[in-house]
């Protein structure tokens, strides 16, 4: 059955962890948080789901209850927003060059390639490297750290200044670090990675603008193997009604790129293996509502779910209030 683990914070404020094995669930006798589970099981050269199965079972729980309660956190976080890290990776899905070509094509002539289909079509040829060989590397970006991370069911604020607020739906892997730096993958997360279309649609090279948004993963944690074919659905409905609705592919037997390879080429950098530190790496879609000419409205509300996981990544569409950010001479 599919392992989830999930964050819970109760009416009393105190935070817990419980276990879903398949459509059971229940709380972790003494432990408070994903992170320090992850922790524990390195230290004990153990898999989380060893180590979670050391635990025993406390109370059931009934996790689509808590989540319509609003009380299940993020999947993952730190104690230090800032040593939460969101990337992620884009044209990495079969397909994902399409939409994406569409908005970068009008800036070059017919018989030109633009820079997004040539990085898709060396990813489709290199992106499964042999083991023990290194692949083309992805595209890459920064999203921001850990106070850019909205649990499920909780507003997606995009900023003042923000052209667009549109959803992408895909998966995300969860990291930590070890005390020797080694990388470890907790597990999977459903994910809306968010980002501003419009914006990148202007310049290309404004997709690092376009991306520094905040992003919201659903509250299941899926841990063990990877699963090679995930297929879910991604909708938008404005006031109660569903306008716009498209089924999305991921897991690696849709992927133009091996998930190793896309770890390879993020903690190939030394300043992404500091100890204890905690990344969310999102791995990319195919499937856009921008791409099918949607504009999204401030109360739109963005619902993504797939299988294995039980709980959709829900998030209402709001804007930031502005803020000044004008800059004083000392």
């Amino acid at each position: 059955m599919a392992l989830r683990l999930l964050q819970h914070r109760g009416t009393d404020n105190l935070r817990s962890v419980i276990l879903a094995d398949g459509d059971d669930a229940w709380f972790i006798p003494g432990v408070t948080s994903v992170r320090e589970l992850a922790l524990e099981a390195i230290a004990n050269g153990q898999s989380i789901a060893e180590t979670v199965a050391a635990k025993g079972k406390g109370n059931a729980a009934d996790i689509a209850a808590e989540f319509e309660a609003g009380t299940l956190l993020s999947p993952i976080d730190h104690a230090d927003p800032a040593h939460l890290l969101l990337t992620g990776t884009g044209l990495t899905h079969l397909g994902s060059a399409e939409g994406r070509n569409k908005m970068h094509q009008a800036a070059a002539s017919a018989e030109t390639q633009t820079d997004s289909m040539r990085m898709f079509l060396e990813g489709l040829e290199g992106g499964k490297p042999a083991p023990g060989t290194e692949g083309q590397q992805p595209e890459w970006f920064y999203k921001g750290d850990g106070s850019q991370l909205i649990a499920s069911n909780t507003p997606l604020a995009m900023p003042a200044f923000a052209k667009d607020g549109g959803e992408e739906p895909e998966l995300a892997g969860v990291y930590i670090i070890a005390e020797d730096g080694t990388p470890y993958r907790i597990g999977l997360a459903l994910a809306n990675e968010f980002s501003d279309h419009v914006t990148e649609r202007h310049n290309y090279l404004w997709l690092a603008h376009s991306k520094l948004r905040q992003a919201s993963i659903g509250p299941e944690l899926l841990i063990g193997d990877l699963p090679p074919h995930v297929e879910g659905t991604s909708r938008l409905v404005r006031n109660g009604e569903t306008i716009w609705e498209k089924p999305f592919l991921s897991g690696e037997d849709n992927m133009s790129h091996s998930i190793a390879n896309l770890e390879h080429h993020h903690f190939k950098y030394d300043l992404f293996r500091r100890a204890g530190d905690v990344h969310v790496h999102f791995f990319g879609t195919a499937t856009l509502s921008f791409a099918d000419g949607v504009q999204t409205q401030e109360g739109d509300v963005f619902e993504i779910s797939a299988a294995p996981f039980t709980l959709p990544v829900r998030n209402a569409l709001t804007r930031a209030a502005a803020a000044p950010a004008t800059v004083k001479a000392l």
